[in-house]
């Protein structure tokens, strides 16, 4: 539709902030001028005559109009919604419209889109990423308020259930997230960065923003409350703002991003290592214990300077540029430990599996959110540990306990191992990389919503209670823009040892959809018998079974036959390497820009061709 705006006089210009739809409706100008006008020439007659009668009778034909123009005049609500245009001027209207639809097209939102970016007053003299940026920062300011609508709840509405209370903590922890991540890409859209260089990097602050305010309303998934029906429409709005700068992003010219892969490129990777694990972090992975160099020396005897894991956390420094290690020796550690999101590039180191132990028993069935239910939680970036055995003990009838909850970016774990029953394993966001690690668990003990690799792991079911199946796998992908997915290359997919003897009474599954775009592959690993010839699970009925994408590619072993597998639309036998390849270390974490300053052992491509495999 196109509209004029100058059939009009212009309105006084100290009712523009009051009148933006005159902008927009010349007829309701003209009407309100010609009203005005007429109003005054009667007003004139009116004070010449001197009949009382009939001036009361012309008084009271005026007073109806007079009224319905004060109101016109003074109303602050538009008669119809439209976006505010009252900064921009008349002719240039139809061009700010149009810029703001033709830049939404593509976005799964649109009408949100055009709303917001019609709101922007220099809106034609704005670039893309300056567009972007500007979504993201009306985001923030949404986000901002959401936070402090529940903190306002969570102290005002009484006798408020505990796992409420934790889900609206969990909310306002996630929204400081969502800020951080929304600022760092702000900075990384400004001019004097390259947009392209930053693409990945964008895409992965953008779908981690969008994952967390799905993990804030999933904290209500028990409650007996309506407070996730008091906070969900502004997270919605916010998650769809968020959809929408992903896929204004696309538009950007000249970023590396893959138009035919499942997967937008990640970078390279060298010497089997993602390239963002740098040259010394990776000697510090393959460096013996005994010959690494530690910051701190955590000890249960009291031999090192700490007897406790969270006093030596707490001891590390803020917002480190530099590698910090922390050295646990042997034992069992029962604390809960979170790295928060100031303390960054944290490291740390343990004797080995089974021998350095982090233990918890937290669980939703105790009343914690999934969230909360860690044993120990990494969210300062570049967060690495090596050597150590992280558990959740709560047991498979205490439903979601998680051993640990990851949302560093830029994270990696070498040769440790993950133990609990159901969501053992939690890859809540941003990139991740797993390399030679065991995984115990019985329902979807591997799960979330992080850009996440796991390579030459070992992957082993439990036994479950009875009634219950085992999953795999249950990736969370909000969004078909969204960079993340979990890709489990040359791994041992099989059952644990107390499984194995009742290994017939209970189904399993290599995964189930828990989103609606839920995307998840098998590639060149060794899956066991006890994975069902269907190999996939429904979530609930037919959901994401169009939109989710699930693939294997030449697996070996007597599971990996796909002859009876699913015959949903999302699912796929990969038939060649390329598409095959969009899930590697190299295309999908971006692992040559960061692995190798870690010091875990990787290769980049589907195979390995040199020692360090």
């Amino acid at each position: 539709m196109q509209l004029k705006v100058q059939t009009a006089p212009n309105p006084n210009p100290s009712l523009r902030h009051q009148l933006p739809y005159l902008y927009l409706h010349p007829f309701l100008a003209s009407v309100l001028y010609f009203t005005s006008n007429s109003l005054s020439l009667f007003l004139k007659l009116l004070s010449t005559m001197h009949n009382p009668r009939r001036r009361t009778k012309i008084l009271l034909t005026l007073l109806p109009i007079s009224t319905l123009l004060f109101l016109l005049l003074t109303s602050k609500t538009p008669l119809k919604k439209f976006p505010d245009t009252s900064q921009i001027p008349h002719m240039h209207v139809h061009k700010h419209i149009q810029l703001a639809h033709s830049t939404c097209q593509g976005t799964l939102y649109p009408d949100l889109c055009v709303s917001t970016l019609s709101s922007f007053p220099d809106l034609t003299s704005k670039s893309l990423p300056q567009i972007i940026s500007a979504t993201l920062n009306r985001t923030m300011t949404e986000i901002r308020a959401a936070s402090s609508n529940c903190s306002v709840i969570r102290k005002k509405v009484k006798k408020l259930d505990p796992l409420d209370k934790r889900a609206l903590e969990d909310c306002v922890e996630l929204f400081d997230d969502t800020v951080s991540e929304l600022k760092t890409a702000v900075s990384d859209l400004s001019p004097n960065k390259s947009t392209s260089q930053h693409y990945n990097d964008l895409q992965t602050l953008l779908s981690g923003a969008m994952t967390n305010q799905y993990t804030c309303l999933d904290g209500f998934a028990y409650s007996k409350r309506n407070i996730r029906d008091r906070i969900q429409n502004r997270l919605v709005n916010i998650s769809h703002h968020v959809s929408n700068s992903l896929a204004m992003l696309k538009k950007i010219p000249g970023v590396n991003k893959s138009e035919t892969g499942v997967f937008p490129e990640y970078g390279h990777v060298r010497n089997g290592f993602p390239t963002w694990l740098s040259r010394m972090d990776r000697r510090l992975l393959q460096t013996s214990t005994d010959q690494i160099k530690y910051n701190l020396v955590v000890a249960k005897d009291g031999s090192g300077n700490f007897t406790t894991i969270n006093e030596a956390v707490a001891a590390a420094p803020n917002s480190s540029a530099t590698r910090f290690v922390i050295y646990i020796k042997a034992g069992a550690y029962y604390e809960y430990v979170e790295v928060v999101s100031r303390q960054t590039m944290l490291m740390f180191v343990g004797d080995g599996i089974g021998k350095t132990l982090i233990k918890g028993n937290r669980s939703v069935g105790d009343g914690w959110t999934t969230f909360r239910s860690f044993t120990v939680a990494a969210v300062g970036n570049g967060f690495i540990a090596k050597g150590i055995t992280f558990e959740n003990y709560a047991g498979p009838s205490k439903h979601q306990a998680v051993a640990l909850r990851s949302g560093s970016d830029l994270s990696a774990f070498y040769q440790c191992s993950f133990v609990g029953y159901q969501d053992t394993l939690y890859v809540h966001s941003l990139r991740q990389f797993y390399r030679e690690c065991d995984i115990y668990g019985t329902v979807d003990f591997v799960f979330g919503n992080a850009a996440v690799v796991l390579q030459k792991c070992n992957l082993y079911a439990r036994k479950p209670n009875e009634n219950q199946r085992n999953i795999y796998t249950a990736q969370g992908r909000e969004d078909p823009n969204q960079n993340t997915g979990i890709s489990i290359l040359n791994c041992k997919v099989a059952a644990a040892a107390d499984l194995i003897p009742v290994q017939s009474s209970f189904k399993t599954y290599l995964g189930r959809p828990w989103r609606e775009y839920s995307r998840t592959v098998f590639l060149l690993s060794y899956i066991g018998d006890l994975v069902d010839p269907a190999g996939w699970l429904e979530w609930s009925g037919d959901f994401a079974l169009t939109t989710l994408y699930y693939g294997e590619y030449k697996n070996r072993g007597p599971g990996s036959n796909t002859s009876a597998r699913v015959t949903w639309a999302g699912y796929r036998v990969i038939k060649n390497s390329t598409e095959a390849s969009q899930f590697t270390v190299e295309a999908f974490i971006q692992g040559n820009e960061w692995l190798n300053s870690t010091g875990v052992p990787y290769y980049p491509d589907l195979t390995c061709n040199t020692s360090t495999c």
